[in-house]
C-alpha cells in the first residue's frame, strides 16, 4: 500500500485500526520526496530529521493529526526553523515564534516548508528567489502561485495535505492548476498571527488537500478567534465536517455571467459548465446572477494589494533582521539592503504601491481602489440575496508553459482574475477539480478547477456543495505519473 498517496482522515482510519503505524507512514512520504521532489522542487526545506525526532511528541498530543505529515508554506513563521518568504532578504531568518495555525496543528510532524512567489507575490511560483517548482502533471508547466509549493507537494504525494495562504487567489488557483483541493476562508476565520504579511486585509491562510473532507477537517482545526491577531473575528467555529453528506436538493447555485468572458480557455468553461450540470442533477437549482462590477476587479486589487505591500515591506530595512548590507551611511545601507534582499516583482509592486499612497495620488487611486471595493462587496452581497453558493472557473485557462508570461506582467496578473474578487469582499471559496483539457501533441491532459464562493463565514455550505460534487464525480482520484 502507497500510503504517500491517501487523504488525512484514510491514514487516520489506518493508523486507529492499528494497521500501519506512524513511522510506516513518514517512511511512506519522506521516500516519495527523495523520489520526486528533484522532479518537483516543491520545497524550499525539508525538515526529514526534525519529523522523526517530533514522532514521539507527535504522538503524545493524541489527537487526529497525531504523526500525519503536513507541509507548511515558506511564509508562516515556525519556531526554530528557517521561514525565508522563498526572498534572498529572509533567506537565513529563523523566527523565534510559532504562527497561530500552525500551533493549532497539534501533533501533524513537519515534512517541509513549501515554495513560493516572492513574499507571495506572484501567479506562477517563477517569482521564488530560490527556484521555480514545477507542475506534477506536466514539469514543464507552472504549478500556479503563490502558494505553488504546497499544491505541487500535495499533487504529487510529497506530504498528505498541506496548508498554504491566499491574498488574491493564491490557494485555490494553484490548487485547480495542480488538481487538487484548496479553501480560502473567510477574511478574519483563520488567525494571521506568523504570517509574513503581503496585504494585511486580503491575506487569509488556509488548506489544500487530496479531499474535500480533509479540507473540512483542517478547518475545524485551524479556525477560530486569536487575541494575537487584531482582525481575528470572534465568531463560533462550526464542525465543518458536519455539513458533509447532506443532500443539496434546492440548493441555489448562482452561475456569473460575468465569469465567462471572451478570451478563456474552451475547455475550461466546458468543464465548470459540466460541473454545473451535475450540481444541478444532484438537486442544485443553477440561476444567473450578475457581479457587475467584477471587471474592475483586478485593478482595484492590484491598487490595494500593491499599497498595503509598500507598507509592509517597509520593514525589511536591514536593521532589525534579515539581510543587511553594508554601505558609507545609514540610507546607503538600507538602498543596499532593499535593492539586493528584493526581486524584480517585490520591487514592481513596493513602488507601484508607493505610487498610489504618494501625496496627489491617494484620492485618484488608493481611494478610489477603496470605494470600488466596497461596490464589489455589494455585489456579492446582492446576489446572495438569491442564491447559496456561487459557481465559476476557478483560473480562466489551465497551467502554462514555464517562462511564457514572465515578460508581461499584465498578462501574469489576469491569471488571478475569477478568485481576485473573493479576497476584496473577503467571503469565502473553494476550488475542486472538476475535469482534465487535453494537451496537443500527446502531452498530459492537465487539470480543471471549479471555483464554489459562499456568504461570509458560510464555510459549511460551500463545503457542502463541493463535496457532493466530488463524491459524484472521479475527478480528484486522478494522479499524476511522476
Amino acid at each position: 500500500m502507497e500510503l504517500f498517496r491517501l487523504g488525512i482522515h484514510e491514514i487516520r482510519e489506518l493508523l486507529d485500526k492499528k494497521e500501519v503505524s506512524p513511522k510506516d507512514v513518514l517512511d511512506s512520504v519522506f521516500s516519495r520526496i527523495a523520489s520526486v521532489e528533484e522532479k518537483v522542487k516543491a520545497f524550499v526545506t525539508v525538515t526529514k530529521d526534525r519529523a522523526y525526532d517530533m514522532l514521539d511528541d507527535a504522538l503524545a498530543e493524541n489527537t487526529i493529526l497525531s504523526g500525519i505529515p503536513l507541509a507548511i508554506k515558506d511564509n508562516m513563521c515556525t519556531k526554530g526553523i528557517r521561514t525565508t518568504c522563498s526572498s534572498r532578504m529572509l533567506e537565513n531568518f529563523i523566527p523565534p515564534y510559532e504562527g497561530t495555525a500552525t500551533s493549532r496543528l497539534r501533533g501533524y510532524v513537519l515534512a517541509g516548508k513549501t515554495n513560493l512567489d516572492e513574499f507571495a507575490m506572484g501567479s506562477s511560483t517563477e517569482n521564488s528567489a530560490f527556484h521555480t517548482t514545477k507542475n506534477p502533471w506536466d514539469l514543464s508547466r507552472i504549478p500556479g502561485g503563490s502558494s505553488g509549493g504546497s499544491a505541487a507537494a500535495v499533487a504529487a504525494d510529497e506530504c498528505i495535505a498541506a496548508l498554504g495562504s491566499d491574498t488574491g487567489g493564491s490557494i485555490r488557483q494553484p490548487a485547480a492548476l495542480c488538481g487538487v483541493v484548496g479553501l480560502k476562508p473567510t477574511y478574519g476565520r483563520v488567525s494571521r498571527y506568523g504570517l509574513i504579511a503581503f496585504a494585511s486585509s486580503l491575506d487569509q491562510i488556509g488548506p489544500i488537500t487530496k479531499n474535500v473532507r480533509d479540507s473540512a477537517l483542517l478547518m475545524n482545526i485551524i479556525s477560530g478567534h486569536d487575541p494575537l491577531d487584531s482582525t481575528s473575528a470572534p465568531v463560533t467555529v462550526p464542525d465543518f465536517t458536519a455539513s458533509l453528506g447532506r443532500h443539496i436538493k434546492g440548493l441555489k447555485i448562482g452561475v456569473p455571467k460575468e465569469y465567462f468572458i471572451e478570451g478563456m480557455d474552451r475547455k475550461v468553461e466546458n468543464a465548470v459548465r459540466d460541473a454545473v450540470g451535475k450540481l444541478e442533477s444532484l438537486g442544485a437549482i443553477p440561476i444567473e446572477v450578475s457581479l457587475p462590477h467584477t471587471e474592475y476587479a483586478v485593478a482595484t486589487y492590484y491598487v490595494l494589494a500593491a499599497s498595503e505591500a509598500s507598507s509592509n515591506l517597509a520593514r525589511y530595512d536591514g536593521v532589525k533582521y534579515g539581510l543587511r548590507v553594508e554601505g558609507k551611511d545609514l540610507i546607503d545601507m538600507y538602498m543596499n539592503t532593499r535593492a539586493a534582499g528584493f526581486g524584480p516583482e517585490v520591487k514592481r509592486r513596493i513602488m507601484l504601491g508607493t505610487y498610489a499612497l504618494s501625496s496627489g495620488y491617494y484620492e485618484a487611486y488608493y481611494r478610489k481602489a477603496q470605494q470600488v471595493r466596497t461596490l464589489i462587496k455589494r455585489d456579492f452581497e446582492e446576489a446572495f440575496k438569491t442564491v447559496d453558493v456561487i459557481a465559476t472557473p476557478t483560473a480562466p485557462e489551465v497551467a502554462f508553459q514555464a517562462g511564457e508570461k514572465t515578460e508581461d506582467p499584465l498578462k501574469m496578473y489576469l491569471s488571478d482574475i475569477f478568485t481576485i474578487s473573493v479576497n476584496l469582499a473577503g467571503v469565502p471559496a473553494i476550488s475542486v477539480p472538476c475535469g482534465f483539457a487535453s494537451q496537443e501533441g500527446g502531452a498530459a491532459s492537465l487539470p480543471i478547477g471549479l471555483q464554489l464562493i459562499g456568504k461570509h463565514f458560510h464555510e459549511q455550505t460551500i463545503l457542502q456543495a463541493a463535496y457532493a460534487y466530488e463524491q459524484a464525480t472521479d475527478w480528484h482520484k486522478r494522479r499524476p505519473e511522476l
